[in-house]
């Protein structure tokens, strides 16, 4: 009886060094000259540059960072063999994040977690993640890759992201300064994002009886797995103009990065006590995906509204004297956007956001 190795046990060491030999291309195209790591080191090295960014502004500088995944979306990649989008998916759900505080994104890290090697996979997801950071402005610094033939069937894998940014501490976003009379701005979303997918999959699949193969007419004729892999809008430039354009005058008071849980529970997450936003039904425009697969699940309106974003992606509450000017920038930006709510006093006992 010949002796085990790593092949035997689901691990091809040649398969997986091929896969690393394609990333280095698609990192280089992310990075600035504040990466000073060699590729293949142990640990990645971003030089913080203190005196870049005191001429550029800053004098007390805060690092942001956030963590996120890609979910059960990622099934639908899987499904359909297409996997670039869900490594932009990556990069958006935590550089969206780190938005919300008033930062920038500085540099990005990955986690693929596969059943075996397959470097054609691997490039095709740090593709996605690539792209992404050069729209973001952020500097794919590494990663990692882990094959664990036992923890996933053939053909899947994971995915979470790792994102560091930074902000000027009296230009901190963190919402204490919303007050009575501001406006809630709404960024149009691409469709689910990368939330909510569990119900998504279960009333097109399931209680639809669809498959990714199937085109619907009412969406532009697109197949069901095209729709599903939307991508996740990003939101880095628009945001970073806005806060730019208007530099330490500080009128966007709060950014909320709209995911799981809908445009209440997180806008909650960012109003102090003292007051409360009203959001308006029908000030803006919801793209007909969700009512197609609303449809589809028979879902109840209010589970709706609990679960996706309905159409806003990213929500910017400012001062009522620059809300037009501001909505213009974003859409001289190419992002549709919408006045969907305003800033009144409430009592403690009042919800801190109310749909209506």
């Amino acid at each position: 009886m010949s002796g085990a190795t790593y092949s035997s046990a689901g691990v091809n060491l040649e398969l997986y060094r091929e896969g690393m030999a394609r990333l280095p291309a698609h990192m280089r195209r992310t990075q600035c000259p504040r990466v000073m790591s060699k590729e293949g080191g142990f640990a990645a090295l971003f030089a913080l540059d203190f005196k870049g960014l005191f001429a550029r502004g800053y004098e007390d500088p805060l690092l942001v960072s956030c963590t996120d995944g890609v979910g059960t979306k990622l099934k639908v990649a899987i499904d359909t063999g297409i996997h670039h989008t869900v490594g932009i998916d990556l990069v958006a759900m935590s550089v969206n994040d780190a938005l919300c505080t008033g930062g920038e994104p500085l540099f990005f890290l990955d986690y693929v977690a596969m059943a075996k090697d397959d470097p054609a996979l691997l490039e095709q997801i740090v593709r996605g993640i690539a792209d992404a950071c050069v729209e973001c402005g952020c500097a794919l610094v590494g990663g990692e890759t882990a094959i664990l033939p036992d923890m996933y069937h053939p053909g899947e894998y994971d995915l979470a992201g790792f994102c560091v940014g930074v902000v000027e501490r009296k230009r901190l976003v963190d919402g204490r300064e919303i007050q009575s009379g501001d406006v809630a701005i709404g960024i149009a979303s691409s469709g689910f994002h990368s939330n909510g997918y569990s119900l998504v999959r279960k009333a097109v699949f399931e209680m639809g009886g669809l498959a990714c193969a199937d085109r619907v007419p009412a969406l532009g004729d697109r197949t069901v797995g095209e729709v599903l892999l939307t991508p996740t809008r990003l939101y880095a430039r628009p945001v970073k103009a806005v806060l730019t354009h208007y530099g330490a005058k500080q009128v966007v008071h709060g950014i909320a990065h709209i995911t799981g849980g809908g445009l209440v529970e997180n806008l909650a997450r960012i109003v102090p006590d003292s007051v409360q936003i009203v959001l308006e039904r029908g000030s803006w425009t919801v793209p007909s995906v969700f009512p197609w697969v609303q449809g589809l699940g028979n879902i109840a309106a209010d589970e709706m509204e609990r679960v996706f974003n309905m159409g806003i992606g990213m929500v910017l509450v400012v001062s009522p004297h620059v809300a037009e000017s501001i909505q213009k920038q974003l859409a001289d930006l190419g992002h549709e956007n919408f006045r969907i709510g305003t800033v009144a006093t409430a009592t403690a006992a009042e919800d801190r956001v109310i749909l209506r």
